[in-house]
């Protein structure tokens, strides 16, 4: 990976670079999914979030979870769901823009003081599209999203998802950038896309 296929997966729309990595454990809390369904989107994000070099815990001592998955038929349920108005700032109108743009994801995130992940919120809409692919490959997906703060386009023409051998797994450029942003020499939050050419040398060494 060079630093010019690196910038633009961190560019947001306005033109900003932003990478930020969580800066504690991930605890993550599933809602809307059987019981079964449940443990094979758990063990997706531990493999995804082992592969990074990050943690995961039991708790958050602040919020209790701290990665809050939301799967859902249809956008206007995830307006009834109590208190999530408290956890995502705007819901009302984000549930309009996502009905509006026919969106089947989306993902917000807090950070704390330092520009870390603290916090990500995630809605599933279990449209068509969505409904076709395995548990195993949705949450590989959202785990690789939520791990970082990719920019609006990253994966809006091509998944983070590859096949190996008939295996879903993530591509292998996107599971370097991972593991070279979680190395612990370089800061949990960069705004200058200077930071692209640390990360393109760490994806040589991994």
């Amino acid at each position: 990976m060079t630093p010019d296929d690196i910038i633009p997966l961190f560019t947001r729309a306005d033109g900003s670079f932003l990478c930020a990595r969580w800066g504690r454990p991930i605890v993550p809390v599933i809602f809307g999914v059987e019981e079964e369904t449940l443990s094979v989107l758990k063990g997706a994000i531990e493999v995804v979030v082992a592969m990074s070099g990050h943690k995961m815990a039991e708790t958050d001592p602040e919020l209790g979870a701290n990665l809050m998955i939301f799967f859902c038929r249809e956008w206007a349920d995830i307006s009834g769901v109590p208190n999530l108005e408290k956890l995502v700032d705007g819901l009302d109108g984000i549930v309009e823009r996502l009905e509006a743009s026919n969106a089947n994801q989306f993902r917000t995130f807090k950070f704390d003081s330092a520009g870390a992940i603290s916090a990500c919120v995630v809605f599933i809409r279990m449209d068509a599209q969505m409904a076709k692919l395995p548990a195993e490959d949705i949450a590989l997906a959202q785990a690789a999203q939520m791990l970082l703060t990719w920019g609006d386009g990253a994966f809006a023409t091509k998944s983070p998802l590859a096949l190996a051998n008939g295996v879903t797994v993530l591509r292998p450029d996107i599971a370097s950038v991972i593991a070279a942003a979680y190395h612990p020499v370089l800061p949990a939050c960069d705004r200058d896309p200077s930071h692209a050419y640390r990360l393109a040398a760490r994806t040589e060494l991994s």
